[in-house]
């Protein structure tokens, strides 16, 4: 199979369909590196990766849940125990965060798309050592109190978090993907 064909198999793997086991030390450490080749203006490199595995995931899991408390008392059970629960799901959580800096050559959105083109060069390098990945937000990532308890800096914003893990079961269907199409066109000017 060659590289393109192997990259078109990629697609994001909810996390209830992951286990045991997740990537060692060396997998970890390979994603990291090819995280590391994103383009990067100015070479600021503002991303940063907080590993959250073992014990430390049912402790994150608390933090969800006592946040989302703290955002809504009234938040339903139901998703009090999805937040729980996805954290312990895969073997690997990844709190993906940009630490973003003052400069007059590199603004701030080339830092984020900078540190969102790592995150996909490691969602790939996962793919790519059989593992299955998947990149989500929701209010979790954009609440201070969980960036400052992950221990991100005024100057870093927390961008979602990454959960990764081997595949535990069939897996639905790929959702079809778009038509090219309508996404790419040729300028003459």
């Amino acid at each position: 199979m060659s590289s393109i064909e192997a990259l078109m198999g990629r697609r994001s793997i909810p996390a209830q369909y992951l286990q045991e086991p997740g990537p060692d030390d060396a997998q970890v450490a390979a994603a990291a590196e090819l995280a590391l080749r994103a383009p990067d203006h100015g070479r600021l490199q503002p991303w940063r990766y907080r590993l959250i595995r073992g014990g430390a995931r049912a402790r994150f899991a608390e933090l969800l849940v006592q946040r989302a408390l703290a955002r809504d008392p009234a938040t339903p059970a139901a998703q009090l125990d999805k937040l729980r629960s996805r954290p312990l799901q895969a073997p690997l959580v990844i709190a993906l965060s940009a630490q973003l800096r003052a400069d007059p050559k590199v603004p701030e959105i080339e830092q984020l798309l900078a540190a969102g083109a790592a995150a996909m060069n490691m969602l790939n390098a996962f793919h790519l050592q059989g593992f299955g990945a998947i990149w989500l937000t929701g209010a979790s990532a954009y609440d201070a109190g969980i960036a400052s308890a992950l221990g991100c800096h005024r100057d870093e914003r927390l961008l979602g978090f990454m959960y990764v893990g081997s595949i535990n079961k069939q897996v639905p269907g790929a959702v079809a993907r778009a038509a090219r199409a309508p996404f790419v066109e040729d300028w003459r000017g």
